[in-house]
């Protein structure tokens, strides 16, 4: 069923842009008959800051997805997660476990693993600031300008960590006039979220603003044992802002954000019935019978201060200056029964300086842009790992700080009308500082790490501290051709780099090696692309193929010391090689004058080349019995729009299919766990009044209550009761919104 559902899909966004075609040559007849220029009116040119310089979509040589805020908000999307189902080759979903940490993979390449010290895969950035911690980073979709998604490796001008793409999540600039915008929406599971948004000028050159946000719906599910929610939600967002343009040629941009996120812990739902018999899974997808209880918050916190400054006509000078910080306190049940089989208390902490300067030239037929960056960051932590069959609770603990300098370059030279030339560059420098504590505790109840009762120490398992400098010149070319004004083709290399580190979870009695740390990965991407428009821009389309090598991965594993040994740790080392291969196309078309489509087709191959493990003391290669984890297949997406006047305004009706394929959500090929394709149908119906200030929303989301997997947690065995849990995506959800602008 899947295959036919999957070629439905696959069939149907192929028709929408055979079908975009013919009907804008239809379109464009009568067009050119009445006004020649009526068609084009209706179509907004795309422009994104991919390379730090506004420039139009299609002049990018780089594959791009720009979301804007009117095309998130017209398919109710509630926060980022919302980009997987419309960006190819994406996975950008809710970590396993939380509400609120996000887990990012482009093209195959990411990070599963969100503890302290791991430098995520995909790198996000909020206005150009970097965001260091996954904890925090699922952002609500308010307030915003567009969202870009770039996939392939982004070393030559984004901060850190960009091998596998960036996100870009660009919130609005403030209004000249005053304004005041306030939305209020309720929906399934008691679902009610509040808005209240607006700016005001003062004096000619001054204005400020600010954004005040609640979400919050009852839980999906239930812990059968506590009572409390399950897959709830309980978060406060704020935002302010304040801009001054003296003259033409100065900008300063002060900005502050914070979230709160109050809602109850997340545990897994038990896949298997449990060793000693007693406990199966439950029926609904979304209950649990964990018994960990404790405090679940999440706070994060930023201040940023832009400043640019247009010197002349060919030159811009932009300073970026912006401090982090967060803080986590979470519980997680791995063995999901109300006894202290597996639970795991934690605390999370992290803080970050950033400072970026920018150099942004413009000439006759070049422009380009050059920089340095800074970051001094701490990430830290600890968690205990009470295993109640072994009469044990494991404590972990450590730190890392994080120096790290890049200067890098990127121009664009024009070396006749129509053939382009970019050449680019980024020299990185991370100087780390790490200390890893793990202790044995006799006892299955917390530790002094997480507010248990002191104690004394049974083992010292792992106590050292270690320093390293990691550095890598990443180099990126690309050379692009105007076939016409419409249509560009370009062809692109480019090298990402995510440096090393060491395991905060490190057993050195178990895993000796652990204390020599990883190394840093590497990916090499070749791309060649083709994007514009067609039929008097009617049709517009991006489309990539590429081709990554990817050495020296950093994959963490899990390893269950052997009898007459105990103990569980993670591995964390550079044991894989993978060749990464695929194509996209994403667009939209005007079928008629009041419909528009949105499509996009993705296809990955993730193969292993190398696994290489050293468990067994003796490196061997099992690439053959491993899987890259969160790389389906096939990703697609239809989505139609049809627009009317209804009652004097205007009525959005916009239903979509996302569609997935299979995909393994741990290097392991698990039957239990690993995810097959699935179908998301969602629908919306929008009405704007004649006046524009106040509009209403109807939005339904998986609309045929499809269950997927998005997370996983696996522990077999009786020594941990058989603990294979899993995390859903959300169920079918309505809701209802009013908008008001004053």
């Amino acid at each position: 069923m899947n295959r036919h559902v999957k070629c439905a899909l696959l069939a149907g966004a192929a028709w929408g842009v055979l079908a975009g075609a013919s009907a804008a040559q239809d379109a464009e007849a009568v067009a050119q008959a009445a006004n020649a220029d009526q068609a084009t009116a209706t179509v907004e040119d795309i422009v994104v800051t991919a390379r730090r310089r506004d420039e139009q979509l299609k002049d990018v040589p780089v594959a791009v997805s720009a979301l804007s805020a009117e095309r998130l908000e017209q398919t109710g999307a509630v926060d980022i997660t919302a980009l997987q189902q419309q960006t190819p080759n994406a996975t950008v979903q809710v970590a396993r476990g939380s509400n609120s940490t996000l887990i990012s993979f482009i093209r195959g390449v990411g990070q599963q693993d969100p503890l302290w010290g791991f430098e995520p895969g995909v790198g996000l950035y909020i206005d150009d600031v970097y965001v260091a911690r996954p904890q925090g980073a699922v952002l609500d979709v308010f307030d915003i300008s567009r969202i870009e998604v770039l996939r392939g490796p982004q070393g030559t001008l984004y901060g850190r960590n960009t091998i596998g793409g960036a996100i870009k999540y660009v919130t609005k600039r403030l209004d000249r006039d005053p304004n005041l915008t306030a939305r209020a929406e309720f929906g399934s599971y008691n679902e009610h979220n509040f808005l209240l948004s607006g700016s005001v000028p003062v004096g000619d050159t001054f204005a400020i603003g600010a954004a005040v946000a609640s979400y919050n719906h009852d839980g999906y599910g239930e812990n059968l044992t506590t009572g409390e929610d399950q897959y709830d939600k309980d978060v406060m967002a704020y935002r302010a802002s304040a801009e001054w343009a003296p003259n033409d040629d100065l900008f300063f941009r002060l900005a502050w954000d914070r979230v709160e996120d109050d809602s109850a812990p997340r545990h897994g739902h038990r896949e298997v019935v449990s060793s000693d018999g007693l406990w199966t899974p439950p029926s609904n997808k979304y209950d649990t019978y964990a018994g960990l209880t404790g405090e679940q918050k999440v706070v994060t916190e930023g201040v940023s201060l832009t400043g640019e400054y247009r010197v002349n006509d060919r030159l811009t000078l932009k300073s970026i200056t912006a401090y982090r910080s967060g803080d986590t306190q979470t519980i997680i049940d791995f063995d999901e029964t109300p006894n202290p089989t597996l639970d795991i208390p934690a605390l999370y902490s992290d803080d970050q300086f950033t400072q970026e300067f920018q150099a942004l030239f413009t000439g006759d037929r070049w422009s380009g842009v050059a920089g340095l960056f800074y970051l001094d960051g701490t990430s830290s932590g600890a968690f205990d790992t009470i295993a109640g069959n072994l009469g044990l609770a494991i404590a972990a603990a450590g730190s890392v700080d994080t120096k790290s300098f890049s200067a890098f370059a990127d121009f664009s030279y024009d070396l006749t009308d129509r053939l382009h030339l970019s050449l680019g560059g980024r020299y990185t420098k991370d100087d780390k500082d790490a200390s890893v504590l793990r202790l044995f505790y006799l006892g299955a109840t917390r530790t002094p790490f997480t507010g248990g009762a002191d104690r004394p120490v049974f083992a010292v398992r792992t106590d050292y501290t270690a320093s390293d400098s990691f550095e890598k010149f990443t180099p990126r070319a690309s050379i692009s051709y105007d076939f016409s004004d419409q249509i560009t083709g370009y062809a692109s290399v480019s090298q990402g780099f995510k440096s090393g580190g060491w395991d905060m979870r490190g057993d050195a009695a178990l895993v000796p090696q652990t204390v020599n740390g990883y190394q840093p990965e590497t990916v090499t991407a070749y791309e060649l692309g083709l994007k514009g428009s067609a039929f008097d821009r009617r049709l517009s389309f991006a489309s990539a193929v590429f081709y990554s090598d990817y050495q020296d991965q950093q994959i963490t594993t899990q390893q269950v010391a052997t009898p007459p040994a105990v103990g569980i740790a993670s591995v964390v080392d550079n044991v894989g090689a993978s060749t990464i291969y695929g194509f996209e196309l994403e667009g939209s078309a005007f079928l008629t004058d009041d419909i528009t489509a949105n499509f996009s087709i993705g296809y990955l191959k993730n193969e292993f080349d190398e696994f290489i493990t050293l468990v067994t003391g003796t490196p061997v290669d099992i690439s053959d019995l491993r899987e890259p984890q969160n790389s389906p297949e096939w990703s697609a997406y239809y989505g139609m729009t049809w627009r009317g006047d209804i009652m004097g305004g205007e009525l959005r009706v916009t239903p979509s299919l996302s569609y997935r394929s299979d995909y393994h959500l741990f290097d392991i090929p698990d039957p239990i766990l690993d995810q097959d394709g699935y179908v998301l149908a969602d629908a919306s119906v929008i009405w704007t009044a004649p006046s524009e200030r106040w509009e209403i929303g109807l939005f339904g989301r998986n609309l045929t209550d499809v269950r997927y997997r998005v997370g996983a947690y696996s522990f077999p065995g009786a020594t941990y009761n058989n603990s294979i849990s899993a995390f859903y995506g959300p169920p079918t959800t309505y809701s209802a919104r009013l908008t008001v602008k004053f």
